[in-house]
């Protein structure tokens, strides 16, 4: 029988703490460039150390995303991805033994019918779900057929939430907390902000979920600057960067040196 989603994310955390290292998270939006490169792109990353996948939902309004994730999401959206795309993707992620989730804005969830995603997904092998831009005030629904299905649903924080936000956000999430490292949008930055660590330490005083950080992460040097505080480590832009200039090659060895840097000595 398949873990529950909070079982495997909770045992894909607990494996890398029993090697004192952060786990390795990565983002690719499903369907970019085409469904098949994109499989080939996830295999890259998952061959490369990534822990846990993170697949884009392409939706045409990413007000989080920066103009990387963004020109990413519009090719697959003019190639046809959609959410049965992310569902062949997360299969593929899946059957190789790391652990998928989900990232999507709340609009294309609730088009596609809650229940039903919450479903198909959780028939996929996926066992998760980000939804940046879903409150948790407004999240009831979503979470109890997460829940029914046995689906994380996770929540962000973010530099600007309060100690008592934080705890709110946490107890209504699974998995692990996904704390937002800036107040802008994605985008691989030179520096990592120097807001992460405080925030980490906020979410600790609330919750003792994981804390996986992103935002701004671009390479090995960044990724172990953040292990040394967070349970997880979150690179999104910077894979697709890769992936626009050297493809699965490119993924590969990007994920290979992340891999390295959540590994250095503690």
């Amino acid at each position: 029988m398949k873990a529950s989603g909070t079982a495997a994310i909770a045992s894909a955390f607990a494996q890398a703490k029993s090697e004192d290292r952060a786990l390795l998270i990565g983002y690719l939006p499903a369907g970019f460039p085409t469904l098949e490169g994109s499989l080939e792109l996830v295999a890259a990353m998952c061959e490369g150390g990534v822990d846990l996948v993170e697949v884009g939902l392409p939706y045409s309004d990413p007000l989080m995303d920066g103009p990387v994730i963004q020109q990413a999401v519009d090719q697959a959206l003019a190639n046809g991805a959609t959410p049965e795309t992310v569902l062949t993707v997360i299969r593929a992620v899946a059957e190789s033994g790391t652990v998928p989730v989900v990232m999507s804005y709340w609009n294309p969830i609730e088009r596609f019918g809650i229940e039903r995603f919450a479903r198909d997904l959780q028939n996929a092998g996926g066992v998760g779900v980000i939804t940046p831009d879903l409150t948790i005030e407004e999240g009831g629904p979503w979470i109890a057929a997460a829940q029914s299905y046995e689906i994380s649903p996770i929540f962000l924080i973010a530099p600007s939430s309060t100690n008592e936000r934080i705890g709110q956000i946490a107890a209504a999430t699974q998995g692990f907390v996904y704390a937002a490292s800036t107040m802008g949008v994605t985008g691989a930055r030179d520096q990592v902000s120097n807001m992460a660590p405080e925030l980490v330490a906020r979410a600790r005083e609330c919750t003792n979920l994981p804390i996986a950080v992103g935002l701004g992460v671009s390479n090995g040097e960044q990724a172990a600057e953040i292990a040394a505080y967070a349970d997880g480590v979150i690179v999104g832009s910077a894979f697709v960067k890769a992936a626009v200039s050297g493809g699965s090659q490119a993924v590969a060895e990007l994920a290979r040196d992340l891999a390295g840097g959540v590994r250095q000595t503690r």
